[in-house]
Formats: C-alpha cells, sequence, structure tokens
C-alpha cells in the first residue's frame, strides 16, 4: 500500500509549478485561480529543446463554471521566462486585489 505523503513542487516566486508534457500549471489549485502554460513551438538553442512560443491563460479553479468561462486572461509570449513572469504578474495582482499575498 503507497503511503500518502505531501508532495513538494517545483516554485517559481513561491508559487508551484507543476508540468504535463508540454502544459505548465502555475499557482496552487486550492486558489480561485491558476495559469495554465501550454508550449506551442520550440527551437534548438545549444543543443536543447527550448520554448519559443508560449500561451499563457489564467483560468478559475472553480470546476462549476464550463470551460469558455473558466478563461480570465489569455497572452501568447515569446518564451517560457516571458510567460512565466506574465503569470507571475496576473497572480500577484489578483491577490494584492483579493488582499492576500503568495508565501
Amino acid at each position: 500500500m503507497a503511503e500518502n505523503k505531501d508532495q513538494e513542487f517545483l516554485t517559481y516566486k513561491g508559487r508551484p509549478l507543476v508540468r504535463s508534457g508540454k502544459t505548465l500549471y502555475y499557482g496552487s489549485m486550492s486558489d480561485e485561480s491558476v495559469v495554465m502554460l501550454q508550449i506551442l513551438s520550440t527551437k534548438k538553442e545549444e543543443g536543447m529543446e527550448m520554448a519559443s512560443r508560449v500561451s499563457v491563460q489564467m483560468i478559475s479553479t472553480d470546476t462549476t463554471k464550463n470551460p469558455a468561462e473558466r478563461i480570465l486572461k489569455k497572452s501568447e509570449q515569446d518564451g517560457l521566462y516571458n510567460a512565466l513572469d506574465i503569470a507571475s504578474i496576473w497572480l500577484d495582482r489578483l491577490d494584492k486585489q483579493n488582499g492576500t499575498k503568495a508565501e
């Protein structure tokens, strides 16, 4: 029988970052929103595959809404770091608006 252990996630600027294939989820599912980053295209740089175009969508974690209503913001960015920075800004603004702060 497997033991239940608290999973530790990779974090970026104090928020969890979870990857599943070419999709990354940034933020905590217990918050009202998370950001989904989808790698649309990659390019080879110095022998490594790097994300070149990334779709960024802030989505509500409210599963009672239909999928189209859950998308709150969206953007497309060049590179993963630019996408993560936009995601971080969006979540910081939402925390500030709600009077909460990321840990």
